[in-house]
Formats: C-alpha cells, structure tokens, sequence
C-alpha cells in the first residue's frame, strides 16, 4: 500500500513540478509576465503569435538593425548581409518571443536580467544554415554578449580588434551557435523532426518545440524527484501538492 502510495506521490510532484518548465516566460528585460495570444507580432516573430513572451513593439525592435532592445548593432563591422540578419532576426524572436524555454532558464546576477537561458539543444540544420548564412559576413569578436566598447552608446569593436570573417571567429556551424551568446545554445547533432532538439524558427500554426521542452521539463522533473523514504517524501511534498492542486 505504502508503494502504491508513493508512486501516486511522485507521479503527482513531477506533473507538479513539470508547471515550472512549461510554458513560461523568462525574468528578463522585454519578456512578458506570462505568455499568451499576440495577433500583432511582426516578421519573422508571427510563429510565436498564438502563445507568445513578447508584445508587437518587441516583435517590430527585433527586425532593426539597431533597436531599443538593447542598442545593439548588427553593422558592427560593415553592412550584415540580409541573408545573414534573417537568422539573428530568428534568434532575437525566439528568445524573446518563445514560451518553451523552461528547462533551460537559470537564475542570473545581473543589472538587466534575472534570468537566461544555458544550452538549448538547438538543432542541426539551425545551426548550419546559420552558419552557411553568415560565413562570408565580418565580425570582430567571438562572445557578442560582453567586452564590446559602449562609449558611443553603441557596441562598436574593442580596441585593437579587427574585422574579420565569421569563419575565423567560428570555424564550425557548433561554434557560432555555442559561443556567439555565452552558450545560450548547444549544437545538437539531433535533426529536425526528431523531437529532442529546439527550432529557431518554424513555419505553421504547430509549434514543434512545444514537445521538445516536455520532453525535457519531463527528465528534469524526474531527475529532482528525491529517493527519500516513503514518510520523509510525503511529509516534505505535502506543500508542493498542496499548491498544486489549490
């Protein structure tokens, strides 16, 4: 009885637990508070339109070359070419705009955000088209979130840096994607279709990476289930099913 009971127990604390991976907005400087519908989205942000984390005005600041999000421009080393801004447009909207990057946020120290994201599996043909896209454009640094010069209010290359092409600051698709946002992202070898990698981008009114997260939130949720006796779990988890069932 006292294993049945346990079972119910975990089964009921993971689906419980499963609430704070799925579905979620990040504590960061545009996101929204929860996701929901947003009809207006602009661009290459409309994907996100039937359950989004960000408003219409965010959606349309992605799309600029320098827009109030943060101030920071593409033409850091010359003009990026259009081919090579689409996927950075697809990257700006899919971190702000997506509700499916619960398993990987992570708390942060930081004067414009609580919170980031830290290895989302992205997929292969992401990153390589990615990179075939951009291989050609200049760039001058190969971490574009820190050690830029802000003096002008812009981020403008380090002193001493040169431009140079992507290829030798990311010689691989893997490095662009890990490296170019302090390993936001992790290069999967994992395709499209498989249900265990995320899309930048997707066409449809399906959002593929709806499942990807679960599967996910899911391993995460099991890995934290603690293998405690039977009373101590029940005493410990008898808040958190509380809430969740409130």
């Amino acid at each position: 009885m006292m294993r049945w009971i346990l079972l119910c127990v975990l089964a009921a604390s993971i689906e419980c637990a499963l609430k704070d991976f799925m579905n979620v907005c990040m504590d960061a400087k545009h996101h929204k508070s929860e996701p929901g519908y947003e009809d207006k989205l602009h661009g290459q942000c409309t994907p996100w339109k039937n359950n989004s984390c960000c408003t219409a005005n965010t959606s349309a600041e992605a799309h600029e070359s320098v827009s109030y999000l943060y101030g920071f421009d593409w033409n850091h080393c010359g003009a990026m070419s259009k081919a090579c801004k689409k996927h950075f447009i697809q990257d700006t909207c899919f971190y702000e705009c997506s509700p499916n990057l619960g398993p990987w946020i992570q708390e942060v120290d930081s004067s414009w955000r609580k919170q980031r994201i830290l290895d989302v599996p992205l997929c292969q043909e992401d990153c390589e088209n990615w990179w075939q896209d951009c291989k050609d454009d200049l760039t001058c640094k190969e971490n574009w979130h820190k050690g830029w010069n802000w003096t002008s209010g812009q981020n403008r290359c380090p002193l001493g840096a040169q431009c140079q092409k992507f290829t030798v600051f990311f010689p691989r698709p893997s490095d662009l994607c890990e490296k170019i946002w302090s390993n936001s992202y992790k290069s999967s070898s994992l395709r499209r279709g498989s249900g265990r990698c995320m899309q930048l981008w997707f066409e449809g009114r399906e959002n593929p990476n709806v499942g990807v997260a679960r599967y996910y939130a899911d391993l995460r949720s099991r890995a934290a289930a603690s293998p405690l006796p039977a009373a101590t779990l029940l005493l410990l988890l008898a808040p958190l099913l509380l809430s969740c069932w409130v």
